[in-house]
């Protein structure tokens, strides 16, 4: 039989042990916490620095609604930033079209990828859906704009010029829902390839 003075200690060791592991856990737990709120305060900065204000201007490629380009500006960087062959051909075809009384008009030309995604995220706040902007902008990553490869045209009489004679200079309508985009898609007098569906390629 125990004698009485084992029968009080062993409370007291039960206490002492409870309270090292109620110790140990609030440690623990202190920690993990600590590196939630480290991750979560990085992973908001990180959020926010992605959803920053972005204003378009000139130096991403951005045209005014007002201020069409000719295809002979040498100092914007819509132009300047344009494939030099796309450029050529434009040049080229825009002497062409001036017997006829027609000026190109480039409303787009080279744009910088953030430009792109912002035209892209106005795109699906406007249609209220990304699959159906993506019909109209393509991806930053998809863009021929981005890679200077295709320039948008503004005036209806240009663009059916450029559709009806644009091939002798390897330019063509490559989207069938954007009339205004081009793109040198063929060598000079070749045969331009079916237009595809829309900007999703």
């Amino acid at each position: 039989m125990a004698s009485s003075a084992s029968r009080t200690r062993s409370p007291s060791r039960g206490r002492i042990a409870f309270v090292a592991v109620a110790v140990g856990l609030a440690i623990v737990l202190t920690a993990v916490a600590a590196v939630l709120a480290m991750s979560t305060a990085s992973s908001l900065s990180a959020g926010l620095s992605a959803h920053a204000p972005f204003s378009p201007t000139e130096a991403e490629g951005m045209i005014p609604a007002e201020a069409a380009l000719t295809v002979d500006d040498d100092q914007h960087p819509a132009m300047t930033g344009l494939d030099g062959e796309l450029r050529d051909a434009l040049r080229s075809a825009q002497r062409a079209a001036e017997v006829d009384g027609i000026v190109f008009d480039v409303t787009s030309g080279w744009r910088s990828a953030d430009y792109q995604r912002w035209l892209l995220g106005d795109a699906i706040r406007t249609y209220g859906s990304e699959a159906i902007a993506r019909q109209y902008v393509a991806s930053p990553e998809g863009s021929s704009h981005v890679t200077g490869h295709a320039v948008d045209i503004g005036s209806l009489d240009a663009q059916l010029w450029i559709i009806d004679h644009g091939r002798e200079w390897g330019l063509c309508q490559t989207y069938a829902n954007e009339r205004w985009h081009f793109e040198k898609a063929t060598d000079a007098g070749g045969e331009c390839p079916a237009p595809m569906a829309d900007a999703r390629g």
